[in-house]
């Protein structure tokens, strides 16, 4: 039976998902109106912002209620076996936006090839500019960089748990048991503020990597780059629920 901090994770995971559904919904009429001339770039900007408040809120509303529970964010049960497998330290790596970026670039360039050579533009992201591919460049130069020390300091803190002073208490420790004493509850009550600061840099850095981004592209280009994480997101966690199924796993 699920406790109270499990029940509040779990729903705050599937209204998170129930948001980004609906964003995906906006996004797409958003695209469809643009294709269409019928809404400026001022229109798309306020969804675009709309969108990014919603992140920050939940960036900041999932560390407040880490802070009671950190370990279920770097393994969640609320998740299928496929989301856990790509996850970096409770979410994606950030890194892999700009991926994305890259991937949809030259999709939409194959796509749209007999548009670049009539020389039509249509505003998405096969038309980056040299200017904002040395931006993108710069970006993820940044974020790998970012990437690097909060795993190393994950690894560090992973260590740390199984060294002093958790070993020479389950050593000191008799028979079997495992002990309950002060210096245990210590331990991983310094081992948890570790993992929420972590988990809390690593979701600053998702946030702030999306913005530059958002920054980098124009409106059109940032809708459609949107949409793609959005369904992506989505398609993930519906393969990794069939896939969980077809094993025979519980689904939450």
């Amino acid at each position: 039976m699920a406790t109270s901090d499990q029940t509040r994770e779990i729903c705050f995971y599937k209204e998170w998902m129930n948001l980004q559904e609906q964003e995906l919904s906006e996004l797409r009429r958003a695209i469809d109106l643009n294709a269409r001339g019928c809404t400026s770039d001022a229109e798309l900007g306020q969804l675009i912002n709309k969108i990014m408040n919603h992140f920050q809120n939940y960036v900041q509303n999932r560390t407040l209620i880490a802070r009671s529970d950190v370990s279920p964010y770097f393994a969640p049960t609320w998740c299928s076996s496929l989301e856990r497998s790509v996850m970096w330290i409770g979410g994606c790596r950030p890194s892999s936006y700009i991926r994305l970026i890259y991937a949809l670039c030259g999709l939409q360039i194959e796509a749209e090839l007999a548009e670049y050579i009539r020389g039509t533009l249509v505003g998405n992201l096969g038309e980056l500019s040299g200017r904002q591919i040395s931006m993108v460049d710069d970006l993820q130069r940044k974020t790998i960089g970012e990437e690097r020390r909060l795993s190393t300091r994950m690894a560090g803190l992973q260590e740390d748990v199984l060294d002093h002073p958790l070993a020479e208490i389950v050593v000191e420790s008799s028979g079997r048991s495992c002990g309950s004493s002060g210096g245990v509850e210590a331990a991983l009550g310094e081992h948890g503020r570790g993992m929420v600061g972590v988990l809390e840099e690593a979701d600053q850095l998702r946030l702030k990597t999306l913005r530059e981004l958002i920054r980098i592209l124009t409106p059109p280009q940032a809708v459609n780059f949107l949409a793609a994480g959005k369904k992506l997101q989505l398609c993930l966690r519906d393969w990794g629920r069939k896939r969980d199924m077809d094993h025979g796993r519980n689904q939450v």
